[in-house]
């Protein structure tokens, strides 16, 4: 029998990576991507697009196996169960204590998984709230739909209140904005020097999802022109970290065009802006690939780590939760409607409500 406790439960929704160098991990974990992307290749029936994601799986496994070798496997699940504790500490000391949990989409334990020991809590509200900075149609989007399909699955309906757009949070911006001085203060460097570029990575999506109606890039492009000048930073770079498994066009430019486009630049600092774990996408595709990328360019480099242990994280969650379920948060900007994902219960990234 299900204990009924009142307390509210708090999703937090991960993209999710293997703990470790495991081929059949590794394999399970692409081929859902894969699958979950199907449609960016059209006119494939279900089981088409199964064969397909087995098939893309199967190319990929051996790189992405490499890759986790390299890096001793992925933290990711690691930080974010930290930050689910993290987050259970601000909201007890705030005297909101919540059911937490953690759900991947593309590794264990998964969306569904996670609900079915919420439901176990008795509780009748549930919070899916997205650990991805810049929402997104492959990240954001698709957790919130996942949790929808879920609990159909499982048969269960507690009211739900997910959150989509939040990288508006002054907290949150402030953070990003503080990685960002201590990562060049231990450099040496100034970001103000003529010789020196702040570079923004960003995780690449597939143009059809922006041809969609995606407004990603506006997201990133926003974020990095108010970071630029909370660091009162007049020139910076944007590039995306693109992935070419299907022969899609991809979000230009490249972070590695970026890099070859700088002139006068000898130092270049390099902030992943999608993330607030560190994951393959950092310790690998940055760097070690981007790392050589510069070198082979005659630039010094530089990574601001992601800042997913900064206290600060915590209590930016904790706004997102209250204010999900009704609180108030003072220090976030107003609730807007979701263009993203309409129908959303808190967002900061949409029109004004009338």
């Amino acid at each position: 029998m299900a204990n009924c406790d009142p307390l509210p439960a708090v999703l937090l929704l991960n993209f999710g990576e293997p703990t470790g160098a495991d081929a059949s991990a590794v394999a399970r974990f692409l081929e859902r991507i894969f699958l979950a992307n199907a449609r960016l290749e059209p006119h494939m029936d279900a089981a088409a697009a199964r064969a397909r994601s087995r098939e893309l799986a199967r190319r990929r496994t051996p790189g992405l196996l490499e890759i986790y070798e390299r890096i001793g496997g992925s933290p990711l699940h690691a930080q974010a169960e930290a930050q689910a504790q993290a987050l259970d500490r601000a909201l007890r000391a705030r005297g909101h204590p919540m059911h937490l949990t953690v759900g991947m989409q593309f590794t264990e334990p998964s969306i569904e998984e996670a609900l079915g020991r919420l439901r176990g809590t008795g509780a009748a509200v549930v919070v899916p709230l997205p650990v991805y900075p810049l929402c997104g149609p492959s990240t954001t989007v698709a957790a919130l739909d996942e949790v929808e399909e879920a609990l159909e699955r499982i048969g269960w309906r507690p009211e739900v209140r997910g959150v989509t757009g939040w990288h508006r949070h002054p907290r949150y911006a402030r953070l990003r904005a503080d990685a960002i001085r201590r990562a060049a203060a231990e450099a040496g460097w100034s970001l103000t020097d003529r010789d020196v570029r702040l570079v923004f990575s960003a995780h690449g999506t597939p143009l059809r999802y922006i041809e969609g109606g995606s407004r990603y890039v506006e997201y990133v492009e926003e974020w990095c022109a108010t970071q630029a000048h909370a660091l009162g930073v007049e020139r910076w770079t944007l590039g995306y970290q693109n992935h070419t498994n299907r022969r899609i066009e991809w979000t230009p430019p490249d972070i590695e065009t970026a890099l070859e486009r700088l002139r006068g630049i000898e130092k270049v600092l390099v902030d992943p802006i999608s993330f607030m774990h560190e994951q393959s996408e950092t310790l690998m595709e940055l760097d070690v690939d981007l790392a050589g990328h510069a070198a082979a360019l005659g630039l010094e480099f530089r990574r601001v780590g992601v800042p997913h242990d900064d206290g600060a994280f915590a209590e930016v969650l904790a706004d997102l939760a209250l204010m999900a379920l009704g609180g108030d948060a003072p220090a976030l900007p107003p609730q807007t409607s979701c263009r993203c994902r309409p129908g959303t219960d808190v967002c900061f990234n949409g029109e004004p409500f009338a």
